[in-house]
């Protein structure tokens, strides 16, 4: 006798398919007017998540702001989202270990970007259960959220380029204050979505793990998913530290006269990504949810925005007419020597738009933050056009 269908298997099936055809309609579109619910944040109050927010409610959206508030300057966007916004933007102060109020907040929601985590390195090898806890629980937790809410809700997470390591198996060569490739293909298009994982440090490990969850439940549920693999985004609402947000960390320093710490040599090559071409994708990953569900991205500046960190100082000494004053400090755990992602595959699926010129994009958050922290540029530089 042949064998008979699994008929369990076939309802899941069923189930995930009009799970998938709910994503593809109206859950894959950002027209205010087609769905009043709103858009849940994590980690709105965030660098990335402040702008994306702000983008979500200038186009007519009601967003929740899902934030704990437990990262110093975190409050000033959110008081600025809701002096813009009004009643548009609702804050949820909770983290996102809380399985409860997460289910609850995702159970209002028709799309859902997940931005929330412990966003540090250094944080992590200090504190590697807390690191875990954060970025693999709070993940899981909002998955769960989504697969037991069951009507196709789509999540778009945002992970990051440490999930391919240290890259140690390349050969780079140092030209000048930089590194670069001695592969043709990787100089000319910088490091693709094809590349092995191989996660270092605590972070790398909670953040690799969350990325694949995140895929997984797309592949084994049906839950729209679609992970964007981000390199270094800059741009205004970005409180820099050492540990993280180094474009905006460098900047401030540099404002205030302060002494920058560089580890390793400082010609560590990023490429540098402004967040408005972010926030962007982040949109269009949910409007082609029906396209790109189940994909990862890599999310960056690529090789045209590709600098070094001695470089990224050089051109800050030039804004501000004056020398950055920088000392040196032994590498750090996991440190690349070189990543520049390969986002052919985003400009394709996504419909990017061109790219903001990093020396642009720089001038201008260094405008934005002097007029934060009452520092007066040289004379020459053009006043910094404020957002509608």
């Amino acid at each position: 006798m042949g064998r008979q269908p699994d008929r369990r298997g076939q309802c899941r099936e069923d189930a995930r398919g009009t799970r998938q055809a709910r994503a593809g309609g109206v859950m894959g579109r950002t027209d205010a007017s087609a769905d009043t619910r709103p858009v849940l944040v994590t980690g709105g109050a965030g660098f990335i998540g402040s702008n994306l927010a702000d983008r979500l409610a200038s186009e007519g959206h009601r967003v929740i702001v899902y934030d704990a508030m437990s990262r110093p300057g975190v409050e000033r966007n959110l008081a600025w989202l809701q002096s813009r916004h009004g009643d548009r933007i609702e804050h949820i102060p909770a983290d996102i270990r809380d399985g409860a109020r997460m289910a609850a907040a995702a159970q209002q929601a028709k799309a859902v970007f997940h931005l929330a985590a412990q966003v540090a390195v250094t944080t992590s090898m200090v504190e590697p259960v807390e690191d875990m806890t954060i970025n693999l629980i709070g993940t899981v937790n909002l998955l769960e959220a989504l697969r037991a809410k069951g009507d196709g809700t789509p999540l778009i997470f945002a992970s990051t380029n440490k999930v391919y390591g240290d890259l140690a198996d390349l050969d780079f060569a140092l030209e000048g204050e930089a590194y670069k490739p001695t592969d043709s293909d990787v100089r000319a298009h910088g490091i693709g979505e094809a590349r092995p994982l191989d996660f270092h440090t605590p972070y790398g490990c909670s953040k690799g793990a969350a990325d694949q969850y995140v895929l997984d439940y797309a592949r084994s549920y049906g839950v729209p998913t679609c992970v964007l693999r981000m390199s270094c985004i800059y741009g205004q609402r970005q409180m820099g530290t050492e540990d993280q947000g180094w474009v905006a960390h460098f900047l401030i320093r540099a404002l205030k006269g302060q002494q920058i710490t560089l580890f390793g040599d400082g010609c560590q090559v990023r490429d540098i990504l402004d967040v408005s071409n972010a926030v962007e994708a982040y949109l269009a990953a949910w409007q082609r949810i029906e396209e790109v569900q189940g994909r990862v991205f890599n999310l960056g500046g690529g090789p045209q925005n590709a600098i070094s960190l001695r470089q990224l100082l050089d051109f800050v000494g030039r804004i501000l007419d004056r020398p950055v004053d920088i000392q040196f400090s032994d590498w750090r755990a996991g440190d690349q020597r070189y990543f520049v992602a390969d986002t052919r595959a985003a400009e394709k699926a996504l419909g990017l738009s061109p790219k903001v010129n990093w020396q642009e994009g720089v001038t201008r958050l260094a405008q934005w933050l002097a007029a934060e922290n009452g520092v007066n540029l040289p004379v020459g530089q053009p006043p910094l056009k404020q957002s509608a």
